[in-house]
């Protein structure tokens, strides 16, 4: 005897809502990747002053009980080796997510104003196309600062802009680093920090879940950067996308939890 013709459209739209509801969204964890495994350095390469891209002078970078440790040991002095980890592909639309803290003591050498302090540089010209002997790539940076164990202000994932501009509350910004409104973070503690980039318009900077900065329209222009390629740095030209890199500047720091939502599909 046949089903009556109810229940075979029961049965189809069940089919349907079971397929439906196994196809990720941008809310779920299978829009995300890790741009780190958490084993090697595969998906990444290396450009350190006073040498060329792909040296990784000293394993200034390396990966250790999971997670991406900058050190030094195999330095004398610092000399100017300032140092930034790339991934692969350059991104210009999404939400990077990653966890970072401080460790041990300045290097030898480093300049002052580079203890406990990195950050994660975006928008970040391809390495390919700086000197050997440029310092800076030309590039946004959200910045990480620790404190300093003396009870004084030092907020992190502020804004940092070698060889940019951006505008920040209606205004082309002249400062080179804009401080955020995070809170002061003592010690050896990660800290979350996350950013919305939304091409060359809104970028957002969130620090354990709090939004502490944003602003708009990241452009080249202004200076910081030095023995650059004059063909590369057209000021004014809006920065669309770009590199995604960490930062080595004397300060031990570690990375871990490193993932990436892809907008650039998405009409938000």
């Amino acid at each position: 005897m046949k089903l009556p013709h109810l229940i075979y459209a029961l049965i189809i739209l069940t089919v349907i809502s079971s397929c439906t509801a196994k196809k990720p969204n941008a809310d779920n964890n299978e829009s995300w990747i890790s741009l780190f495994n958490g084993k090697d350095l595969d998906d990444w390469f290396v450009k350190i002053q006073h040498h060329d891209v792909g040296e990784n002078f000293g394993s200034t970078f390396r990966v250790e009980d999971g997670v991406i440790k900058v050190r030094y040991d195999q330095y004398q002095d610092f000399n100017e080796q300032f140092g930034h980890l790339y991934y692969k592909v350059p991104f210009s639309r999404y939400h990077l997510v990653l966890e970072y803290r401080f460790t041990g003591e300045l290097h030898k050498g480093a300049p002052e104003y580079t203890l406990r302090n990195s950050g994660v540089m975006f928008h970040s010209q391809d390495p390919r196309t700086m000197p050997k002997e440029q310092d800076w790539p030309i590039s946004i940076e959200m910045q990480f600062l620790g404190g300093l164990g003396d009870g004084k202000p030092r907020p992190t994932g502020n804004m940092c802009s070698p060889g940019t501009k951006v505008v920040y509350n209606g205004q082309l910004a002249e400062d080179h680093c804009i401080n955020s409104t995070s809170k002061t973070y003592d010690g050896d503690q990660w800290v979350k920090a996350e950013l919305i980039v939304l091409g060359d318009s809104l970028i957002k900077h969130i620090i354990n879940g709090d939004t502490v900065l944003q602003y708009s329209k990241p452009q080249i222009g202004g200076g910081v950067v030095n023995r650059y390629d004059p063909s590369v740095k057209q000021d004014g030209k809006l920065l669309k996308e770009g590199y995604i890199a960490l930062q080595s500047e004397g300060q031990p720091v570690e990375f871990r939890n490193i993932k990436l939502k892809n907008l650039a599909q998405k009409g938000d």
